[in-house]
């Protein structure tokens, strides 16, 4: 599945709120305080006024480009999401959650999860000492994701780690083994996602 190539702050001003926590974003959203576009400051005005279906396509939209995946996949995960037991929205939300570009992201081997998802398919991860170059593996609890020794001295790897916090209680890192450890399946309040799920799912509910 294709990965989104576009501008992230133009994207992100259209939400109004920064979903890439870079500085560079939050200096532009801040700057820029209304949509992009020639009538972006009219539209600030009026984004009072969205209709309920406006507001649930609008938190499908979010976490779709939070998680950088598209509306093919997005409907995949919340059909598995609904047949599992429990919150449809927070299975949603672990079901993401545990992708490896996200969680190699979440481990900070990576500064974005654009990048995170560049280095998982060149092959530059491995899952238990093994080589797995799918972007959307799922990650499940005791698993150990690891950078591969010839990308360790890696420039972009090493920036990455001095700049990504990951302190998530889910996710033990190891900086010196350049390896983080999925400990448990993550709770609603530990997934640092600025989304309402339940709103994602009357959207997808009322399509269905």
């Amino acid at each position: 599945m294709a990965s989104y190539h576009g501008p992230k702050a133009r994207v992100q001003r259209r939400f109004g709120e920064v979903l890439v926590p870079r500085a560079k974003y939050q200096k532009i959203v801040e700057k820029r305080g209304f949509p992009p576009g020639d009538h972006g400051k009219e539209k600030q005005f009026r984004s009072g006024r969205r209709s309920d279906y406006g507001m649930q396509l609008s938190e499908k939209q979010k976490l779709a480009f939070i998680f950088n995946i598209r509306e093919t996949q997005m409907r995949r995960y919340f059909l598995r999401a609904r047949r599992q037991q429990g919150n449809t929205g927070e299975n949603l939300l672990r079901l993401l959650e545990r992708r490896l570009d996200n969680l190699v992201y979440r481990a900070g081997f990576a500064a974005t999860i654009w990048a995170a998802r560049q280095i998982v398919k060149h092959g530059h991860i491995l899952v238990d000492g093994k080589r797995v170059d799918l972007p959307s593996f799922q990650v499940n609890p005791g698993m150990v994701i690891s950078v591969k020794e010839s990308m360790r001295q890696n420039v972009h790897v090493l920036e990455a780690m001095e700049s990504v916090a990951n302190n998530l209680s889910y996710l033990l890192v190891n900086k010196n083994a350049f390896s983080a450890t999925l400990v448990n399946l993550p709770e609603r309040t530990d997934i640092p996602v600025p989304v309402r799920e339940q709103l994602i799912v009357e959207y997808y509910t009322r399509l269905t």
